[in-house]
């Protein structure tokens, strides 16, 4: 086992060949501030670390989230902790998040990263997948790259029930600290590529959001009580299987602020004006609505 840098007490496990880690010989209740700064060291290189036998409480989980910087609870869902800093979801089927995504794509500033308490877990099923938003830029066709970094998409909070809520953001983004290159589209947030028609961009996004899943950028973690996961919201995305029958409990604190830079300014206007007065124009009515709604603010 590799050991990281700055922490010779920890031992590191690849769990895939595209990202994710093992992390033990640390005690994330008692870590401070050192230890905060090589884990998110780990963090960087990994993308999404796995602590078992942690068994924080909610307020030990909330210390360990403030190292990383302000903490949110979900925004448009109603958890059931009584700490407004976590969000906990209970359920026993359903009630997960099953299709890929990043969190809060639907906010100006989404998270940076979150922390997942296991609190309690299935014997069997209720694993999460997790995929490099790096690696499926770069195993891009190179026109395809060209095209997809001088565009942008709007992604909304209708599955959370408030489609209102909008944010645009580039399709392809920067990374702050790798200055490395990933895909921000995903099958759960985002409605539209701002710059193509919506027959357009259907094609587009379908094939985009299909292709980060590919299992070759994946890894898949299969849950243990008391461990926690830590993910970089910035480069990937995760999805939840809805494969279990016993009660799945998880909290979760979620670290907020990010600004997702686009890897090249957008070259086209968006396109709001396909003529349909129908049904179909209810596309590029919902993108007008935010692109108005946003000049009127300034």
């Amino acid at each position: 086992m590799a050991t990281a840098t700055n922490a010779p007490a920890f031992d590191v496990l690849p769990m895939s060949g595209s990202l994710g880690a093992e992390v033990r010989g640390i005690s994330l209740e008692h870590a401070g501030p050192t230890e905060a700064e090589a884990i998110l060291s780990l963090l960087i290189e990994h993308m999404v670390l796995f602590f078992p036998d942690q068994h924080l409480t909610p307020d030990a989980h909330i210390a360990f989230g403030r190292h990383f910087g302000d903490l949110e609870g979900h925004p448009n869902v109603q958890g059931t902790s009584e700490h407004s800093e976590i969000f906990e979801l209970r359920a026993s089927r359903g009630a997960v998040a099953d299709e890929w995504h990043s969190d809060l794509t639907c906010q100006d500033q989404p998270s940076v990263l979150a922390i997942l308490n296991m609190v309690k877990c299935p014997a069997v099923g209720g694993d999460t997948m997790w995929a490099n938003m790096v690696k499926a830029y770069d195993a891009l066709s190179r026109p395809l790259q060209d095209l997809c970094e001088g565009l942008t998409a709007l992604h909304d909070a209708h599955p959370h029930g408030q489609p209102e809520k909008m944010s645009i953001h580039p399709v392809v983004r920067v990374h702050p600290v790798t200055r490395r290159k990933s895909l921000f589209v995903n099958e759960h947030f985002t409605r539209r590529i701002v710059e193509l028609s919506h027959e357009e961009s259907d094609l587009l996004l379908g094939h985009l959001t299909r292709w980060a899943s590919n299992p070759s950028f994946t890894v898949r973690y299969s849950w243990a009580q008391g461990t926690i996961a830590m993910w970089d919201n910035r480069c990937t995305q995760h999805y939840v299987l809805d494969d279990f029958e016993e009660e799945r409990v998880i909290q979760r604190v979620t670290v907020m602020g990010d600004q997702p830079e686009a890897a090249s300014p957008a070259r086209f206007e968006p396109f709001t004006n396909s003529g349909a007065p129908g049904a179909s124009g209810r596309h590029d009515r919902q993108l007008k609505a935010y692109l108005d709604a946003k000049a009127q603010a300034r």
